[in-house]
């Protein structure tokens, strides 16, 4: 593998360091609509049924939204549930891990069902950082213009208020838990700029942000009276008599048998849809991102807002082809990285937003100016040699050591030589439906985090998924606690399973010959398809 690297960095051509031309609004418009996956029509498909009938969404996703349950009709319940709590959080991420912590403080019966272990996430994998109005000169005013005109203008403004205006109590709050945040001379929180933003309002931990703050809360939610179910995902929510939810059935990996839980309100805070590459994109996502709660919330009736929108994040690893999809945080380009094509010239400003970025690469590389691999694959330069010329030698090790460690292992030095990009599929713009108190259309259930829709319109500003987790991660928790001591007692045996069988009666009018597939499907299958 040395030599082979060592053969392909051999054609790197010198870099002309000048300033590509500022692009206008008209520009950025006609950049998105040729190239970016989104406005694409190639593999897209038409909802047939369900409440986002007509709308016209990636192949990939249309498949596992309409498709038919794991539990085999016909379908019942036990006479008695498995587990009976007053809250049941679905997912162990950091919103997951959030709502968890906020609704035992309030003293209520808690269950977290998680797909894998606790922590094992697309949170864990994030590495550039928070973004909260912390800086002088800074206001939650100036973050939602940002983040509103990031998401060009398609975010809820009620959800961006609460995201902007609880955000620096969110981030008081991470440091009183122990999160070691970078520091700057004078001991303040350090922050710096990201893409598509007007002010330095990104606190970071190094490039591994995600897996420090999953490191404290994990041990505190350990700590915490907390019932923890691992390796048991969620296939199915239980409706109640009034259509509300009231559970929900989980698949214990290890017993491989269905749990059943009833719970006065449930929480579903089960991620992104990064491993069901979309458009054969490679994904930055964790092995369970697989979009497990739109599927059974999209059955249960429950609208999607945005679901034909995804993020694309321009600088994912191409090269060595193993390390495909491996996320180069945004923060080295508010570093001062940048990136050229295969003539060595700047082709964008490097601080774009993440989806004008990303279609000024696949235009490149579609157009003839990429970097080719030896596997064929297409890329451009990523430069991380001008953070250490501009700001001095050994910045790039100390700011980013995880990024150091991993490219090093496959022999690429970034302190010595650039990385080849090109996009990878990255985060879930859009989501289920909910209102800022984290409610659905669905009495009982409510949502927090990546599976949720509407905050970020239609393209996220680098971090404002983190701080979502956590504000509306409290959010649902507070929700939930008020509904679980409001709602009156409900009867097990009025339980049912009846929305799956509409649903699956519906999809059977367009599919008669039941040829649609089985979801969630928990996992990517990644086996050779000629074996």
């Amino acid at each position: 593998m040395a030599e082979i690297v060592d053969s392909f960095y051999q054609g790197v051509p010198s870099f002309d360091e000048s300033q590509p031309p500022a692009l206008s609004p008209e520009e950025r418009s006609r950049l998105l609509s040729a190239f970016y996956p989104d406005y694409r029509p190639e593999g897209k498909a038409t909802l047939k049924v369900g409440a986002n009938k007509g709308m016209v969404v990636p192949q990939e996703l249309a498949n596992i939204l309409e498709s038919r349950s794991r539990i085999p009709a016909p379908r019942s319940l036990p006479d008695h549930p498995d587990h009976d709590v007053d809250i049941l959080v679905i997912g162990g991420g950091g919103a997951g891990i959030t709502a968890a912590l906020f609704a035992a403080k309030e003293g209520r019966s808690v269950l977290l069902a998680t797909k894998l272990r606790v922590g094992d996430s697309n949170t864990v994998m994030a590495e550039g950082g928070i973004q909260a109005a912390l800086g002088e000169g800074d206001s939650p005013v100036e973050h939602f213009r940002d983040t509103f005109r990031g998401g060009h203008g398609e975010n809820d403004p009620a959800l961006l208020s609460v995201l902007v205006a609880e955000g620096p109590e969110m981030v008081e709050w991470l440091v009183s838990r122990g999160i070691l945040f970078d520091r700057d001379m004078q001991g303040g929180l350090s922050l710096r700029k990201g893409g598509g933003t007007s002010r330095p309002r990104l606190i970071s931990a190094k490039d591994y942000t995600g897996l420090e703050l999953v490191r404290v809360l994990k041990e505190d939610l350990m700590n915490a009276p907390v019932e923890i179910l691992e390796f048991s995902p969620a296939v199915e929510l239980i409706s109640g008599r009034d259509g509300s939810c009231v559970g929900a059935v989980l698949y214990d990996l290890d017993s491989r048998k269905n749990v059943y839980v009833k719970a006065k309100t449930v929480i579903l805070s089960t991620g992104g849809a990064g491993r069901l590459h979309l458009g054969g994109f490679a994904t930055s996502n964790h092995f369970g991102a697989t979009a497990d709660g739109l599927t059974m919330a999209y059955r249960m009736g429950l609208p999607l807002v945005h679901p034909e929108s995804f993020q694309f994040h321009p600088t994912g690893v191409i090269f060595p082809s193993e390390m495909a999809g491996m996320l180069i945080t945004e923060a080295v380009r508010g570093a001062g990285a940048r990136m050229y094509n295969r003539h060595g010239r700047r082709f964008v400003n490097e601080l774009e937003t993440r989806d004008v970025v990303a279609s000024a690469i696949i235009r490149e590389c579609a157009e003839g100016r990429g970097v080719e691999t030896p596997s064929g694959a297409r890329g451009v330069f990523l430069d991380l040699v001008a953070i250490d010329r501009d700001s001095g030698e050994g910045t790039v090790a100390k700011r980013f050591p995880n990024i150091v460690k991993l490219m090093n292992r496959h022999h690429v030095d970034p302190t010595k030589r650039p990385i080849l990009v090109y996009p990878t599929l990255h985060y879930q713009n859009g989501g289920i439906k909910s209102d800022a108190r984290a409610r659905t259309s669905v009495a009982g259930l409510l949502v927090a985090g990546e599976v949720s829709g509407g905050l970020h319109g239609t393209n996220r500003l680098m971090g404002n998924s983190l701080l979502e987790l956590f504000v509306f991660g409290r959010r649902a928790a507070l929700e939930a606690v008020a509904l679980s001591r409001d709602r009156p007692a409900f009867s097990w045996k009025e339980s049912t399973l009846s929305h799956i069988d509409r649903f699956e009666s519906e999809l059977l009018k367009f599919r008669p010959d039941q040829a649609f597939p089985m979801a969630p499907v928990l996992f990517p299958d990644y086996r050779r398809k000629d074996a």
